[in-house]
């Protein structure tokens, strides 16, 4: 199964009747297409392609040990990590209801290759270079303490490890800017200061040997490799 494919098995287990916050991750529900093309301007293609590009630093084949941090509700991921069973996967959330619901994704899907753990992204409880992967999707654009969160994500990477993700960045659709700034800022759903596509390339080329990054509207997506 490819990795696109993996993504569209996410969509269809998700179904119609999908929580606001999965409908709207995985393009599946009116609510959750209503919110991606208002605020976002993404369609289906776009989903699917930021979605794509913020997954291409796992191998298809992988068997080493992964870093999922935040792992959410594991509606994006638990579809691909049943493609990859000789994987060891570590999930960590600092909110006990999500990492709840992603267990029990994980749970449904007959998953045994993966372990969950409650903890902070700035503080995380392993040792220098754990894991050969980490990703990250949709999360920075949240944490509190940025510095934080690349130091400690660079930290448990193997030399040689990939660093993939996504998260929001500002200037690639002033729609977006906009209601981040008026909206998701206020309520406390994002936390300043943002990246740019620019700023995001700088601050990985200066922690890592290599680096892509691209954008899709308003998200960033980024591939590193210690």
């Amino acid at each position: 199964m490819t990795r696109k494919e993996q993504i569209k098995s996410a969509y269809k287990l998700t179904g119609g009747h999908a929580s606001f916050y999965d409908g709207m991750m995985t393009y599946s529900t009116l609510p959750g297409k209503a919110i991606c093309r208002i605020v976002w301007n993404m369609d289906g293609e776009k989903n699917l392609r930021y979605l794509a590009e913020a997954l291409s630093g796992v191998p298809e084949d992988f068997q080493g040990k992964l870093l999922e941090v935040p792992v959410g509700t594991g509606v994006l991921t638990m579809p691909v990590y049943r493609e990859i069973p000789k994987a060891e996967i570590t999930c960590l959330d600092y909110s006990a209801d999500m990492m709840e619901a992603a267990k029990e994704r994980a749970k449904s899907l007959g998953l045994e290759n993966i372990s969950f753990q409650q903890g902070d992204v700035g503080n995380l409880p392993f040792d220098d270079g754990s894991f050969d992967i980490v990703l990250s999707l949709n999360g920075f654009h949240a944490f509190p303490d940025k510095e934080a969160a690349y130091r400690e994500t660079f930290r448990v990477l193997k030399p040689g490890g990939t660093f993939c993700g996504c998260f929001y960045i500002k200037d690639g659709n002033r729609r977006t800017d906009w209601f981040i700034r008026h909206l998701y800022v206020p309520k406390g759903f994002f936390t300043p200061p943002f990246e740019t596509e620019e700023t995001l390339r700088e601050r990985l080329q200066a922690m890592y040997s290599e680096v892509s990054v691209t954008a899709v509207e308003g998200i960033g997506c980024f591939r590193c490799r210690k």
